[in-house]
């Protein structure tokens, strides 16, 4: 086994255990606010420069994950185009069916409820993307599937304007540092409850204090 093999084996192990306990962090501060969703609507909304009429990618929240429904309604009534992401299958990126408000969603597994094969796809230029753990460089430690990493290198190497990829999470998410490989693909953007965070716009010298911030 080479060296890189055990290198990735013990970041996966990391990531493991990173897991488990941003997942218990997580239902606490859903439980303790359940108004976030609409706190991280405007601190978005005040902070993200969305393109007119750019299509923008969301999910619909399951189990403690923070409430973005209050967010897609309000980029929708201006007009930006909705998708949703579906999961093709295992090893695949993404793709996204339109969304409307009132639209009856269906099943799309791993507990995930998306818009009917019916809908048609869009291509975001900008991507809400759920996380469990989130850091002060822009790392975000997902559900272990890697469906985003694959989708945002196929969106940032494949599209003529490069893709905006808008973390949201609750404020209690934020971790020192998030385990990595060379394929994890780092985040433009972090909205909180609390604040929002454009990361190329941090100073590398006060990275370190950022906690303080979230």
């Amino acid at each position: 086994m080479s060296a890189s093999d055990t290198a990735s084996i013990e970041t996966q192990a990391l990531k493991a255990n990173l897991r488990r306990e941003a997942g218990a962090r997580r239902k606490q501060a859903h439980a303790a606010h359940p108004q976030a969703g609409l706190a991280l609507m405007q601190h978005f909304k005040q902070s993200v420069e969305v393109p007119a009429g750019a299509a923008v990618s969301g999910f619909w929240p399951m189990g403690e994950e923070i409430d973005v429904k209050p967010l897609l309604m309000q980029l929708h009534a201006a007009g930006h185009p909705i998708g949703l992401p579906v999961v093709v299958k295992k090893g695949q990126p993404l793709i996204f069916r339109q969304w409307h408000p009132g639209m009856a969603l269906v099943s799309g597994g791993f507990g995930t409820e998306v818009p009917p094969p019916s809908a048609p796809e869009v291509e975001p230029q900008v991507l809400i993307v759920p996380l469990l753990a989130f850091d002060a460089e822009g790392y975000r430690l997902g559900y272990g599937g890697g469906f985003y990493d694959r989708t945002l290198d196929k969106l940032r190497t494949g599209s003529a304007a490069d893709p905006l990829a808008v973390g949201v999470a609750f404020s209690a998410q934020h971790v020192a540092r998030v385990p990595r490989d060379d394929y994890d693909q780092p985040l433009d953007w972090i909205v909180t409850e609390k604040a929002a965070h454009h990361f190329a716009s941090v100073p590398a010298e006060v990275i370190a204090a950022m906690h303080q911030v979230w």
